[in-house]
């Protein structure tokens, strides 16, 4: 299922509950296809997908090693490093706008027959 040699990342319907009841991409979709795409060494296929989705996979990377130098130091660094209200407004904030450019291109690629295919209300 993780290889993707059938191509069918592509053609497959997502589980989105928000897609298949409205026929548009909610802010996180294709993140799970752009970080199959990041494992299988294909960052443009990644990108095209979701761009935030090799940034997923190092941050769980980093967020991993950083739990496991708290473990062997018994110092705190996970709320130090991670835990910042600027950062997570200033990410809310470039997803919102990433996600109307992909709601824009999206409409604009697709008619509204196509999109309606891709909801529960076909």
């Amino acid at each position: 299922m993780l290889s993707n040699n059938d191509n069918h990342l592509a053609k497959d319907q997502s589980f989105c509950p928000i897609k298949a009841v409205t026929g548009f991409p909610c802010p996180s979709c294709g993140i799970t296809k752009s970080i199959v795409c990041f494992y299988q060494g294909d960052l443009e296929r990644s990108l095209e997908y979701h761009i935030l989705g090799p940034a997923v996979v190092f941050f769980g990377l980093f967020t991993i090693v950083l739990l496991l130098v708290e473990l062997k130091t018994g110092k705190e660094y996970f709320n130090q490093y991670l835990y910042h209200k600027k950062a997570a407004y200033a990410l809310a904030v470039f997803l919102a706008v990433y996600h109307i450019i992909r709601l824009v291109y999206f409409v604009h690629d697709h008619t509204w027959t196509e999109i309606l295919r891709e909801s529960i209300w076909k």
